[in-house]
């Protein structure tokens, strides 16, 4: 018997509104032949106090209890994990990535964006790259693998697994990262994007190898960088920069804190522009970097890391936001763009625009809005799940 979670009375109206996260609070008790039945990642169904079927999901330790696979009564066996993506394979065909010869990366599996809460997929080339963040989808990772193969057929030659980063720690899983399928004699390919090249390693780059969410970002820069001089703070491996010059930038300067990120944006730099490429690169803390830049930039772009991971340090991470734009918007020169970020999850829109906002006030400049960024149609956010829209951007002009 699949062990069944009850909720406790009216704590399944979310649930009714098919959002597809349990919270520990919502739980009243749990049936189970067996402790050992649930465990972190166990199959679980949910249902209501007075014993009406919602959901079947994976059991986790800690806030979210159950991410939720399917709000239907069925089996999730390997014809199940085909069909889910199948359907994210055919929503990657409706926006036009899975043919396009100037785009070879892309998001496969968006999490609950794509009904697979606890699974990121990104295709680099013919190689996919498998993430898990919880427990019940890793344990699912050779079905997924399956799947994979069994959409792709002939196109994948590789899925690698590289989720040892992203489990729950507390779960002491004894990742490995390693191919599920297929081996690779190469651990990197060279992808485009837009027609521009960049080299991406799975194995050993951040996340699964290159920051796919910024596509559409990454080209609106190119169209806002003719005659300009860039600077690029967390640069990792350049794709900000490498838009930049390709949009006929003056000069591109790319600072990131790690040595082996700015090696390799000037390594795509190179790629894309041979030696002769009008690009400098500084190793260091970009927040440190931005005390004295002067004048000398009229395009910042300013691409930080999540300052907030969750919500216990939302405060701290709204007054780093604050001072890095405000030290952008003091010094970059009159009539310049700026190009800021958060990736934050617990950062909403409207939290982050007001930080800039403040930002702009200390900095005494006039500033227009002129874009408000999201991230692009293959990172998709579920309408039930708005906490999927986790990526943010505004693009300002300053006089």
């Amino acid at each position: 018997m699949i062990p069944r979670i009850y909720l406790r009375k009216g704590k399944e109206e979310s649930l009714a509104r098919r959002h597809p996260w349990i919270f520990s609070g919502a739980i009243d008790y749990i049936e189970a032949e067996e402790e050992a039945q649930i465990a972190e990642g166990a199959l679980v169904e949910i249902y209501t106090r007075s014993g009406d079927f919602i959901a079947l999901g994976h059991y986790q330790i800690g806030s979210i209890a159950v991410r939720v696979l399917s709000f239907e009564r069925e089996e999730i066996d390997q014809t199940w994990w085909n069909r889910r993506i199948a359907v994210a394979r055919d929503v990657r065909r409706a926006l036009g990535l899975l043919d396009d010869p100037q785009t070879t990366c892309y998001r496969l599996v968006h999490g609950e964006g794509d009904s697979l809460p606890g699974l990121v997929v990104d295709i680099y080339g013919s190689a996919a790259v498998v993430q898990c963040h919880s427990v019940g989808m890793y344990r699912s990772r050779r079905e997924i693998a399956e799947a994979i193969r069994t959409a792709y057929g002939e196109r994948i030659t590789a899925i690698y697994d590289k989720s040892s980063q992203t489990l729950p720690y507390k779960a002491d899983l004894g990742a490995v990262d390693g191919y599920l399928w297929g081996t690779s004699n190469h651990a990197s390919q060279t992808v485009l994007e837009h027609g521009e090249k960049f080299v991406v390693n799975w194995e050993k780059g951040q996340k699964t190898g290159f920051f796919l969410d910024q596509r559409e970002n990454r080209e609106l820069v190119k169209r806002y960088a003719q005659g300009r001089t860039v600077l690029n703070t967390f640069c990792y491996t350049g794709g900000f920069s490498v838009y930049a010059l390709s949009g006929g930038a003056k000069e591109v300067c790319s600072v990131d804190s790690s040595e082996r990120a700015v090696a390799l944006a000037t390594e795509n730099m190179r790629l894309n522009f041979g030696d002769s490429a009008a690009h400098t690169e500084v190793v260091a803390d970009a927040v440190e970097y931005l005390r004295d830049i002067g004048d000398r930039y009229d395009l910042i772009i300013l691409d930080p890391p999540a300052f907030a991971k969750h919500h216990k340090v939302l405060g701290n991470a709204m007054q780093g936001y604050k001072r890095l734009n405000a030290r952008a918007l003091s010094q970059i020169k009159p009539g310049g763009i700026l190009f800021t970020f958060s990736c934050s999850q617990a950062v909403s829109k409207e939290l982050f625009r007001t930080t800039v906002f403040s930002a702009a006030a200390i900095a005494g400049r006039k500033v227009r809005i002129l874009h408000q960024l999201t991230q692009p149609a293959d990172h998709p956010i579920d309408i039930y799940h708005p906490e999927g829209e986790y990526l943010k951007g505004l693009v300002l002009y300053v006089e």
